[in-house]
């Protein structure tokens, strides 16, 4: 387990800091790799450019809906499941990079508390 139980003290500022960096990795990691596989859909499967495949999936990916239209059956449903998984990589990431800062915030009111 990561994160220290509410009877341990708190972690000191620069473990803390490596914490950060390292769920910011990952955080970075997952949402590249989720980037990627929306660009290589968009590339393969709707037949866009390369920078076109890369805007329509960082806009799918952040919510803010697609650019291009779809040209074909298999496009349709690669858009609706990429939309639907980005849904859930996106939200799941925010909290993984929010993760230690909110631990670290109710943890030292915890200990605050005693």
């Amino acid at each position: 387990m990561d994160f220290e139980h509410q009877s341990e003290p708190l972690l000191p500022f620069d473990k803390f800091i490596k914490r950060i960096v390292r769920y910011t990795f990952f955080s970075a990691v997952l949402l590249g790799t989720s980037l990627g596989i929306g660009i290589l859909g968009y590339h393969y499967i709707n037949d866009l450019g390369w920078i076109d495949a890369l805007l329509n999936a960082s806009m799918i990916l952040t919510g803010m809906g697609p650019i291009d239209a779809m040209k074909n059956d298999a496009a349709k449903l690669f858009a609706s499941f990429y939309s639907i998984f980005s849904g859930v990589v996106f939200l799941s990431t925010v909290a993984v990079f929010l993760s230690p800062i909110v631990h670290r915030f109710l943890h030292k009111l915890h200990v605050d508390e005693e």
